[in-house]
């Protein structure tokens, strides 16, 4: 049987009057048109890598941010590098439970996490699905906005992809996602399994995506986030 490792979560408190503003510039979603009280967003970096995913909900007083344990610290800290005179604060607490259960619940859902986004990767490496969950192209600007709207805008193909994989050992997976393409990124990132298999997230060159290529592989497979 897969074993489900347990997923660990933090809460980022953001309160304030200017909250929703302050926000707004800093995330990728559209806060301000959330068609429910809670939606996903990212953090980026100014070169537009991504920091971290975020489940934001609204509350009265301002929003809930949870993110991935081993992500808060950076997205706390990322966040406060542009709190100037701003009328809101931030404070960072554990959470019992977040979007994600167990290891095997976010890969199922094709849904990168913290290892994922170790590899120091944009958005559109996560998938067309991810991007369109998680940014607004027409809400205004917001940190790390540039590269992000310029490679949507040209419809650009990114090198690197994420994608969900299943093979006999973390090891041929491994060899399997490093056959084609330069040095970079590329691995093995999240896997769970047993005896039995393992079924993975990890980041290949879009030259391992070649149908040709794929079709000489029997023993694993390779399947591209959407």
């Amino acid at each position: 049987m897969i074993s489900e490792a347990h997923l660990e979560w933090s809460r980022l408190t953001v309160r304030g009057p200017q909250s929703l503003e302050f926000l707004q510039g800093q995330l990728s979603q559209d806060l301000a048109l959330m068609s429910d009280d809670h939606a996903w967003a990212l953090l980026l970096a100014p070169d537009s890598v991504v920091i971290s995913s975020l489940y934001v909900t609204r509350v009265d007083d301002g929003f809930d941010l949870v993110v991935p344990r081993s992500l808060g610290e950076a997205a706390l800290t990322r966040l406060r590098r542009f709190l100037l005179r701003t009328k809101c604060t931030l404070e960072l607490s554990d959470v019992e439970a977040g979007p994600f259960a167990t290891v095997v619940d976010q890969i199922a859902a094709g849904a990168p996490g913290p290892k994922e986004f170790a590899r120091a990767l944009t958005p559109h490496c996560f998938g067309a699905s991810f991007v369109a969950a998680t940014i607004s192209f027409t809400k205004g600007c917001f940190t790390g906005q540039e590269l992000v709207g310029r490679l949507d805008a040209r419809h650009s193909s990114v090198p690197w992809r994420l994608v969900r994989v299943t093979g006999p050992t973390v090891a041929r997976v491994d060899q399997v996602l490093g056959l084609k393409g330069p040095e970079g990124p590329r691995g093995v990132t999240s896997w769970t399994g047993d005896g039995d298999g393992v079924i993975a997230l990890g980041i290949a060159h879009r030259t391992v995506l070649d149908p040709v290529v794929l079709a000489t592989i029997d023993d694993v497979r390779v399947e591209p986030i959407a």
